[in-house]
């Protein structure tokens, strides 16, 4: 399971749908997967906000919508802003058309109750899925502690994997994330390190390929005002909203709550900031994810940072008492 497959419903959606499929003429396809960050997109959708010209294509992780976007059946993604940086540095030309939330302890490393400092994690067996943003994490606590990457045996096990791994005796430690965290705490694990502690690193964004919107703005537009008309249904009805959401995912309400806890959710004064003007908030975060990705070696060479971020297709008027 991907970072951003984090319920059950997410095995019934698949990719056969996403990956292989040709965009119909005139329509923006999108790659969508299920995530908290995106559920904004599938309120949408439910209430028939999204426009017509575009297509929402689902996935069961980010993997597929990087799959299809290289493949060229897809026009744009919810992505994490590293897998974007990453694309972007293998040629893909995606830019920014919106920030879904920032991760404040969404994303954490969790550890057996008998290590208690950095220094006890040496010569353990730390999960972390190499391909997914884990690995992001990863190099932060490297950088935190001061460890090594060689001082811990560091085994390629994505969350899906580590509740049994933890119950067999396997790990020591888990990179992971909701709903697995929740799990391995009731199995005893404690948190070590979480993304609060790095706040504006992890964003989730939608990437879009710049050389397919030409012609594309008014749908690009409709969408993405759909997606703050969602949030602020999210805002003024919570109870309506979140039993839709577990309707869908095949939980409980509770359970949807719980998974928006370690999100902040910006809105549209912050991703103007975010993604307007000549000196956008988002370069400044990504110049920060460059550094931890070159210095993890996560990437052979950084990103050059060139139109990173486009405002353009944000609302220019709140959507509702949204702001």
């Amino acid at each position: 399971m991907h970072r951003r497959d984090w319920l059950k419903g997410a095995v019934a959606w698949g990719s056969a749908g996403l990956i292989g499929c040709s965009a119909e003429r005139g329509v923006l396809a999108l790659g969508v997967h299920p995530w908290p960050g995106y559920e904004s997109l599938f309120l949408a959708e439910q209430f028939g906000w999204i426009p017509t010209a575009v297509q929402l294509r689902k996935g069961r992780r980010a993997g597929d919508s990087l799959a299809a976007l290289a493949e060229g059946s897809l026009d744009g993604a919810a992505i994490t802003l590293d897998e974007m940086m990453r694309a972007r540095t293998e040629g893909l030309p995606l830019v920014a058309a919106l920030v879904f939330n920032d991760s404040i302890g969404a994303d954490a490393v969790l550890v057996r109750p008998e290590i208690r400092e950095w220094s006890h994690l040496v010569g353990r067996r730390v999960a972390v899925e190499h391909s997914g943003t884990g690995e992001l994490v990863l190099s932060k606590l490297l950088e935190l502690s001061g460890l090594r990457r060689d001082e811990l045996k560091v085994l390629d096990i994505p969350p899906d994997g580590q509740v049994r791994a933890w119950q067999e005796g396997r790990i020591d430690a888990a990179v992971t994330y909701e709903p697995v965290a929740s799990r391995l705490t009731a199995l005893g694990a404690r948190r070590l390190l979480d993304s609060s502690a790095f706040p504006d690193l992890i964003l989730d964004v939608l990437a879009v390929r710049r050389d397919r919107v030409a012609g594309r703005d008014e749908a690009l537009r409709g969408l993405v005002a759909s997606h703050f008309r969602a949030l602020e249904h999210l805002r003024v009805s919570p109870d309506d909203a979140l039993r839709r959401i577990a309707a869908w995912r095949g939980t409980t309400v509770e359970a949807v709550r719980r998974s928006f806890s370690g999100l902040e959710l910006p809105g549209l004064e912050r991703n103007h900031a975010y993604l307007s003007g000549a000196a956008p908030k988002l370069a400044r975060t990504a110049a920060a994810v460059n550094r931890v990705l070159v210095a993890g070696g996560l990437v052979a060479r950084g990103d050059d940072l060139k139109d990173l971020a486009d405002g353009r297709w944000l609302p220019t008027e709140p959507v509702g008492d949204l702001r």
